[in-house]
C-alpha cells in the first residue's frame, strides 16, 4: 500500500506569556487553525497538527508525533516570540524539510487601536499577537550554526503571495514524496554509444529515493502472448479514442501495437511501475524486435496516464518526465531538432513516446516506414505541444552528482515536419542562438522533458528539498 503524503504543522510560542496576557494563547491558536485549514483547503493534503509548542518538553512530544506519522514536510508557524531552544529539538529530530512561517495576522498593526487601549499591559498583549518576525533571525541563526536546512515564508494571513509560496512548497514536497515512492522500470538496454544518456543508477536511487526495477523482455513477451482478442479489441478502441488513427495505418500494424500495449499495461501493473525507460533492438525477424517496434503507441498511452516512458533507455529523462507528470504539467519526451533562424525558434520533438494529454489538438497515430537509427518499422505519434508557456526540464548528471536544468519559454504556432514525430516550435526570451549555447554548455544529455506552464520556481523548490543543484537558462 502506498504511503500517503502528510504535512506537519506546529505553532511556536513562549509559555511565560500565557499567564501574563489574558486571551493571547487563544488568539494565536485561532491564527494557527486558520493556517491549518488553509493548507488543507488549498492543497488537499493531510495536516498533522502538533499544537502550540511553547516549552522544551512539548518540543520532544511534537517531534515524536511527526516521526510517528512519517510526515514529508513540516511548517513551523512562529505565532509570537519563541525561544530557539524550543525549536531546535524538533528540527534536529525531523527526517524531512522544515519551512518557517513568518506569517503575521494582518498587513500592518492597527497602531491607533493599540495605542488607544490606555493600558500598557493590554497593549503589549495585542502587540505580541503581531510579533511573528521577532524570532526569525534567532531561529535562522541557530539553524545555520547547527547545520540545519530550512526556508522562510514571510507574509500575513490573507497574503496571496505567502499562500502561493505555501502551496508551491507543499506541491514540491508532494512530488519529492512521489519520487521517493516511485518504481522506475528499465526494459532492455542503453542505445549503444549514446554516452550522454548513460546513468549511475545508484545515484538516481540515492538522490530521489526511487526504486529501479530491471525488467526482462521475455516477461513482456509472455504477457503479449497471453493477450486475448477481447483484450486487443478493447485496446484498439482505446487507440481510436485517444488518437486520430491515420487511414494509411495497416490493420495488422494497429493490431500489433494494440497487442503490445496490452502487454505493457500488464507489465506496468504487475511490477507496480510509476515510470519506465526502454530500448531494445534484437535480431532481424526476432520476436523481441517485433515487440520493440510496436511499443510507441502503448508507451504513449502509459505516459498519458501518469506512467511516463522514455525511449532510448534515457533513465534521467524518465525521472524528469515523472517529475513533470507529478506536477501535473505533462512531461513529453523530446530532443533538439533544429533552429529556425528566420523565426528565432528552436524545434524539439522525438519519434515517441509522447504525452498526448498536453497536445495541441488531436494526436495522430501514423505509420513510419523506418525508425531512423533503429531497427524495423511501425506506428508512431505525431503531435505538437499545446501552444503557450512551457518549461523545458532535464535531470542531469556529472562527476559531482545529479542536478536540475530548467528553461522557460513558449510553444508557438508555425510549420513543423509531419514525419511521425512530436515536433514543436519553441521561443525563448534570450533568442534561439543564446538558448541553445547556454543550455548545451550546462551539460545535459540531448533529451529533455517538455511540460506546459512555467514551473521553474516549483522545480527549484524540489531541488532544494532534494539537496541538489538547480540551474536555469
Amino acid at each position: 500500500m502506498k504511503k500517503l503524503f502528510k504535512a506537519g504543522l506546529f505553532g511556536a510560542g513562549l509559555d511565560t506569556y500565557w499567564a501574563q496576557f489574558d486571551g493571547l494563547l487563544d488568539v494565536l491558536n485561532e491564527y494557527k487553525r486558520e493556517i491549518k485549514e488553509g493548507i488543507t483547503a488549498r492543497t488537499g493534503v493531510e495536516v498533522v497538527d502538533a499544537g502550540m509548542v511553547d516549552n522544551q518538553g512539548k518540543a520532544i512530544t511534537a517531534a515524536s508525533l511527526f516521526a510517528e506519522h512519517e510526515v514529508d514536510l513540516v511548517f513551523l508557524y512562529m505565532s509570537t516570540y519563541c525561544l530557539s531552544s524550543t525549536i531546535l529539538p524538533i528540527a534536529q529530530r525531523l527526517n524531512c524539510p522544515l519551512i518557517i512561517l513568518n506569517i503575521q495576522p494582518v498587513p500592518a498593526i492597527d497602531y491607533e487601536f493599540i495605542n488607544g487601549l490606555g493600558d500598557r499591559g493590554k497593549m503589549t498583549g495585542h502587540w505580541l499577537a503581531h510579533c511573528q518576525a521577532c524570532s526569525a533571525p534567532e531561529i535562522a541563526s541557530v539553524f545555520r550554526r547547527s547545520g540545519l536546512r530550512y526556508e522562510i515564508i514571510t507574509g500575513y494571513l490573507k497574503d496571496p503571495l505567502a499562500w502561493a509560496e505555501i502551496e508551491a512548497w507543499t506541491e514540491a514536497a508532494r512530488v519529492r514524496h512521489a519520487m521517493r515512492n516511485n518504481r522506475l522500470g528499465v526494459l532492455g538496454h542503453y542505445y549503444c554509444g549514446m554516452l550522454d544518456v548513460y546513468s549511475d543508477l545508484t545515484k538516481q536511487s540515492a538522490v530521489f529515493g526511487t526504486h529501479i526495477e530491471l525488467l526482462e523482455m521475455c516477461e513482456l513477451k509472455k504477457y503479449r502472448d497471453e493477450a486475448t482478442m477481447e483484450d486487443i479489441q478493447a485496446k484498439i478502441r482505446e487507440l481510436h479514442d485517444c488518437f486520430d488513427v491515420a487511414p494509411e495505418c495497416e490493420e495488422y500494424e494497429v493490431e500489433r501495437a494494440a497487442r503490445t500495449s496490452v502487454a505493457l499495461d500488464r507489465l506496468a501493473a504487475n511490477r507496480n511501475l510509476g515510470s519506465m525507460a526502454y530500448y531494445y533492438e534484437g535480431c532481424d525477424g526476432n520476436e523481441y524486435e517485433n515487440i520493440v517496434t510496436s511499443v510507441i503507441a502503448g508507451n504513449t498511452l502509459l505516459t498519458g496516464k501518469n506512467i511516463p516512458v522514455a525511449g532510448e533507455c534515457e533513465i534521467k529523462n524518465a525521472q524528469a518526465m515523472k517529475i513533470m507528470a507529478e506536477f501535473g504539467v505533462g512531461g513529453s519526451f523530446s530532443e533538439f531538432y533544429a533552429i529556425d533562424f528566420n523565426d528565432d525558434t528552436v524545434l524539439l520533438g522525438h519519434d515517441g513516446p509522447a504525452h498526448f494529454a498536453i497536445a495541441e489538438g488531436r494526436v495522430k497515430l501514423v505509420p513510419l516506414p523506418v525508425y531512423h537509427g533503429k531497427p524495423g518499422k511501425g506506428l508512431s505519434i505525431q503531435m505538437t505541444v499545446r501552444h503557450g508557456p512551457v518549461t523545458v526540464f532535464s535531470v542531469c548528471e556529472d562527476a559531482s552528482g545529479i542536478y536540475f536544468l530548467v528553461a522557460e519559454g513558449e510553444s508557438v504556432p508555425g510549420p513543423t515536419l509531419q514525419i511521425g514525430n512530436t515536433n514543436s516550435r519553441y521561443r525563448f526570451s534570450g533568442g534561439a542562438r543564446r538558448f541553445i549555447n547556454e543550455w548545451s554548455k550546462v551539460g545535459p544529455s540531448h533529451h529533455c522533458a517538455i511540460g506546459t506552464g512555467h514551473i521553474a520556481d516549483k522545480i527549484a523548490k524540489l531541488a532544494w528539498l532534494l539537496g541538489i543543484k538547480f540551474l536555469k537558462v
